[in-house]
């Protein structure tokens, strides 16, 4: 099937990214290395061991760090789901993606084939498609949230060959799911009908959302299926993990060793999610579970005998999230940087990522550059010697990785959010721009500028101090930047 690369129309100042040179320099040490790409679930930067993490066990993914490369200034596509996975797919930043929320496709008769998120459009070109077109084969376990499996950003259409997990991230809400998807074949599951956003409380009974069937526990099997079966081939391993998104929902016999003080989460209202005697354990645990998955991964590919041909990224889709009773205060899970998830903030869009890769990549290595998820895609075409459309927003930070380099490679990143509290946000080197809109009295949905906030990250990361009169010329700058975003054509997606 013959596909057309998605070219968007892109403006510069610092903005636009280059194709990556059709180049096999970077695969000449190699020998067509395997890649994993590890995606969380609304896991705080400060929520696992290497970044700091205190409270909750995360050896696996400390090794990762131990091992190989940490990052300190990597950020998510955007501060929630749907946008974010898009940017990471399509190397586009949020003035220019396909995606820019979570909009929920609808059909009345509703069907499960249809379910799911605003797709990515028929033509989109993804980090999968790019990886197929080098002769791997390429799967996908996890969550996608990127298109239904009848619409153009279903899996397959999207460069991967196989797919097992949840279309639909509404559906990801529940851990005790009735049915997953294995390509275009629903699975279905043991599970009990189980309503995650209860009306009531429901007694505080925790159990009736429980079932037999636990998805993580299937999706990481499935994935390992996955790494069998093409051992003597090159592949490209997409591990979008649900944890540690909400609802809390684990398996009793997971919780042993976490014994907090507790406050048992009740229901407050229907946008709620399930009840649970001990949240702080219950979050605790999903992120120990996931933090095993990931050893269980590492120790697949050491008896396959593939540990040193295969580079392993570990990342989240965007900040920390207090939904369904999540903590995040108690485990400092942003690191003290300000704001959450839904918020263009540090601690909304600040992200961990980790590259391991034996004889590669330095162990015990840190890199201050300044990346976000747009430049995995380039990153990877410079590992394979391909090329990627020229107007894409990422750029490669391949020689970050190999040589250790700390060479900046962007001038400036844009971010723009929709939903709660509609934002922009630029960060320019040091400095960090953001401002807000307000809805305009009696105007429909038509949105009023606030003034521009200006934050310097070296010596106030948690946006403390606003220094926007201190340095207009910044504020003017950053004023600019914002202006070049394309326009969507949803005009939810808009600030007009």
């Amino acid at each position: 099937m013959q596909r057309v690369l998605l070219l968007v129309g892109a403006v510069s100042l610092g903005l636009a990214g280059c194709a990556p040179p059709e180049s096999p320099s970077a695969l000449d040490k190699t020998s067509r290395p395997n890649v994993i790409y590890i995606l969380a679930d609304d896991l705080g930067i400060g929520d696992i061991g290497a970044y700091g993490q205190q409270k909750i066990r995360t050896p696996n993914i400390d090794r990762l760090a131990a091992e190989g490369m940490r990052f300190s200034r990597h950020y998510s596509g955007s501060a929630v789901c749907a946008p974010s996975r898009a940017s990471l797919m399509t190397g586009m930043d949020m003035g220019h993606a396909a995606v820019r929320g979570n909009y929920q496709q609808k059909k009345v008769p509703a069907t499960p084939d249809f379910q799911g998120q605003y797709p990515l459009p028929q033509g989109s070109f993804t980090l999968a498609h790019l990886f197929q077109d080098a002769g791997y084969q390429t799967g996908a376990f996890g969550k996608w949230g990127l298109g239904s499996l009848q619409s153009s950003g279903n899996p397959q259409a999207m460069g991967f060959d196989e797919f097992y997990g949840y279309l639909d991230q509404r559906n990801a809400h529940n851990y005790f799911p009735g049915f997953l998807w294995h390509n275009r074949r629903m699975d279905s599951l043991q599970n009990p009908p189980i309503n995650v956003h209860p009306r009531t409380d429901s007694a505080g009974d925790y159990q009736e959302y429980m079932g037999p069937d636990y998805a993580p526990y299937l999706i990481v099997a499935r994935a390992k299926e996955f790494i069998r079966k093409h051992k003597d081939e090159a592949f490209f391993l997409y591990l979008p993990f649900v944890v540690p998104h909400a609802a809390l929902q684990i398996p009793d016999t997971e919780l042993e060793g976490y014994d907090f003080d507790e406050t048992p989460h009740m229901v407050t209202d229907r946008s709620d999610y399930t009840p649970h005697p001990r949240p702080r354990a219950a979050r605790a645990a999903m992120i120990s579970r996931m933090d095993r998955d990931v050893g269980e991964v590492m120790a697949l590919l050491q008896e396959l005998e593939l540990d040193s041909n295969t580079l392993v990224l570990f990342s989240s889709d965007n900040g920390a999230a207090t939904a369904g009773g999540s903590d995040i205060e108690f485990f400092n899970s942003t690191n003290g940087l300000r704001g959450e998830k839904a918020t263009l903030y540090e601690g909304g869009i600040r992200a961990p990522l980790i590259a391991r890769w034996p004889g590669q990549v330095e162990p015990g290595s840190h890199s201050g550059v300044v990346s976000a998820f747009w430049d995995i895609l380039p990153t990877f075409a410079e590992l394979l010697g391909k090329t990627v459309p020229a107007d894409i927003q990422g750029k490669s930070v391949l020689s970050s990785m190999l040589e250790q380099d700390q060479t900046q490679i962007h001038d400036a990143l844009y971010w723009e959010f929709h939903s709660k509290n509609p934002s922009q946000a630029v960060i320019m080197g040091d400095w960090k721009a953001i401002r807000h809109y307000h809805k305009t009295e009696g105007r429909g949905r038509a949105l009023s500028a606030g003034p521009i906030a200006l934050y310097n990250l070296a010596r106030d990361p948690a946006e403390t101090n606003n220094l926007a009169s201190l340095h207009p010329e910044l504020v003017q700058q950053a004023e600019q930047l914002m202006a070049q975003r394309q326009v969507s054509p949803r005009d939810e997606w808009n600030f007009n």
